[in-house]
């Protein structure tokens, strides 16, 4: 039996990667980038989000574009991010293998977000945790919580480490699989990933998983992943060519680059289980549909190092 990768990465470009573009991207192009990063060897790919098309246009065709990602699930686990329990219903009739739920460490953030307060969203997510429950095992999803705006705030500004502790041990206590602790707007430092992180783990204990998503809005994401790596953390999201925003916190930029992520652990001796040759080759798909603007990554910039191919 192969040996597990040394880090965990979920492709998050599907989903977070187009939700804020200013230009929709086409059914067959989001199909062919699903492919495309599931052929490179990622194990985890969120594939799109079940809310409403007039709130997120990109994603009206999500239930096409899930039906096709799902064909990939002997290989990966499919995901979904819901915003509450109605979306929660169409990412269960869907059959995905992961279902994440956001909820907001910054009130304002949560209001703009979902049009709820943080204890509003907390109920709902006991009610899909409860819904879950009820489906057999075999057909129960993964649930996270993911706490966004977990390392600062584009309207609030400073977010109080105690507020995500206590959303983090609110996640725990309703039944949460995992935890994930989302930089939204990428104000993260290499010091307060590590002390969030510690927070969130002296709330929930040492055997809940705990996840980062970062961005890299102000060239900090591999730096947080490092640091995040010296604070325990072996799960990341992250998205091709560095796409990515959210439509509801102003300045947001793009996900910490999964090329470059994936080079920079394996330099570091942990494997990923990721062919980056193939990986890098979700950029032609890219650039066909989305302005260059939008497209980063230094891999891309620069090319993978002919002396250090071989250890790519």
């Amino acid at each position: 039996m192969a040996r597990a990768p040394d880090v965990h990465i979920c492709e998050v470009a599907a989903r977070d990667g187009l939700q804020n573009l200013d230009v929709f991207v086409p059914t067959a192009a989001k199909c062919e980038l699903i492919d495309a990063i599931a052929a490179a060897g990622v194990s985890e790919i969120d594939a799109g989000s079940f809310v409403p098309p007039k709130v997120v246009p990109q994603f009206a065709d999500v239930d096409t574009v899930m039906a096709h990602a799902l064909q990939h699930a002997h290989t990966a686990t499919i995901g979904a991010l819901v915003p509450n329990f109605k979306g929660a219903e169409r990412a269960i009739a869907a059959g995905v293998g992961a279902i994440y739920f956001v909820i907001s460490a910054s009130e304002s953030h949560n209001l703009a977000n979902v049009r709820r307060t943080i204890e509003e969203q907390l109920d709902g997510f006991r009610a899909v945790r409860a819904a879950l429950d009820a489906l057999p095992a075999s057909r129960r999803p993964k649930l996270m919580g993911a706490i966004a705006t977990a390392f600062g705030c584009s309207i609030e500004g400073e977010i109080k480490q105690a507020a995500v502790g206590r959303l983090a041990r609110g996640f725990a206590e309703a039944g949460a699989d995992e935890i994930g602790l989302a930089d939204t707007v990428g104000y993260g430092t290499p010091d307060l990933i590590k002390d969030i992180v510690r927070v969130a783990r002296d709330e929930v204990g040492p055997q809940m998983p705990l996840r980062l998503h970062l961005h890299d809005t102000l060239g900090m994401g591999l730096a947080d992943a490092v640091a995040g790596l010296d604070a325990g953390i072996r799960r990341f999201d992250a998205a091709v060519s560095g796409l990515g925003g959210c439509p509801f916190a102003p300045g947001a930029r793009g996900n910490v680059v999964t090329e470059d992520l994936v080079f920079m652990l394996e330099r570091m001796g942990l494997s990923t289980g990721i062919d980056l040759d193939r990986l890098m080759q979700t950029r032609d798909i890219l650039a066909r549909h989305i302005a260059p603007r939008h497209l980063t990554g230094h891999l891309h910039e620069a090319g993978i190092p002919k002396a250090l191919r071989s250890a790519a």
